[in-house]
């Protein structure tokens, strides 16, 4: 009976160990990872750097800008889909753990927006004295709160190119925005949605008179929804964030901007009409629309199903974006020396 059980297992081992094989050769990619420390403001950035495998001795490099939340260095391993596309342009990539995530120092939620900035600038100071970087082809990839730090890096430092991701252009507009696509989404009757505008407009006057996070509990009856008091002193700091002037920074720099079709995050039709108005006139922007993709740029099909997310993430990790979206980015990379906005 024992031999029968230990052969009648056989066949699932096999199943298994090569469902396992299949997970650690699609998430294995084609360039090679390293962890690095950046000291910036007494403290350490705890980052990984990813560069080809092409045997050039410099590449350029892409540094990356987190959007909102406990983001680390990898974004769980997310990233690496869009590191392994910039690594077959030729270029780096470099991001790093946010502030009190994975073991590093600080609170990621006691940052402004410049606090985010002046972060980012040290990380690109730092990768000007790589032996591994071109200093001259150094830029930035930025993804949806990312929208208002990236226009302050470039204003404090140069910057080659700009790979935008779903950016907001105005916090109080934004916050509207998703407020009532969210409502919508969730088929809400006019009765709540009514409540939710009139609680996001208390909300906003007690930001606009400096309020603490206990007044905020009180005037929601007791119920903070979520809300922490970390949290409420990150957006006290943060709701007045405007990116319309700061994008004058961006003014001659090629600019990848990448849009989705179904983002109830962003309005994407107020961030292409501000880029535009900040942008065009320098010929230098760029406007790639995904009609099948959500705010992350995953496709819509997928994020809305954590099982299907998980799976993909899994098994094949590359289709996980919207079709097109990392070709794109390693195109736009690949076009910058070919048209003599960066060195070869």
């Amino acid at each position: 009976m024992l031999r029968i059980a230990v052969w009648s297992l056989v066949p699932v081992l096999v199943v298994a160990a090569g469902l396992v094989g299949v997970v650690l050769w699609q998430n294995t990619y084609d360039m090679a990872e390293q962890r690095v420390s950046i000291r910036h403001g007494g403290h350490t950035l705890n980052g990984v750097l990813a560069t080809p495998k092409d045997g050039r001795k410099r590449h350029g490099l892409v540094v990356y800008v987190h959007g909102d939340g406990p983001v680390n260095a990898t974004h769980d391993g997310g990233y690496k889909p869009m590191w392994e596309a910039n690594a077959k342009a030729g270029y780096a990539s470099l991001s790093w753990d946010k502030p009190g995530v994975a073991g590093a120092p600080g609170d990621w939620l006691d940052q402004s927006m410049d606090d985010r900035a002046d972060e980012a600038a040290a990380a690109i100071a730092w990768a000007r004295a790589h032996p591994d970087i071109d200093g001259d082809r150094i830029g930035l990839w930025g993804a949806s709160q990312a929208g208002w730090v990236v226009p302050k890096v470039a204003a404090k430092t140069p910057v080659s190119f700009v790979i935008a991701v779903s950016p907001a252009i105005n916090w109080p507009r934004q916050g509207r925005y998703n407020l009532l696509a969210e409502l919508r989404a969730d088929g809400a009757s006019a009765a709540r949605t009514q409540a939710e505008i009139a609680r996001s407009e208390t909300t906003r006057r007690l930001l606009e008179r400096g309020a603490a996070f206990e007044e905020y509990v009180r005037a929601m009856g007791g119920d903070a929804d979520g809300m922490t008091a970390d949290r409420w002193g990150f957006i006290s700091k943060n709701y007045t964030a405007d990116a319309t002037r700061d994008l004058r920074a961006l003014r001659g720099v090629p600019v990848l901007l990448t849009l989705a079709g179904h983002d109830i995050n962003v309005d994407t039709a107020d961030t292409e009409r501000g880029y535009r108005r900040a942008l065009d006139g320098g010929g230098a922007l760029t406007v790639k629309r995904y009609p099948d993709a959500a705010h992350s740029l995953l496709k819509r099909s997928i994020e809305q199903s954590d099982l299907r997310t998980t799976l993909t993430a899994l098994f094949v990790p590359r289709s996980l974006f919207a079709d097109g979206f990392l070709d794109d980015q390693r195109q736009f990379l690949e076009d910058l020396g070919r048209d003599g906005n960066a060195s070869p």
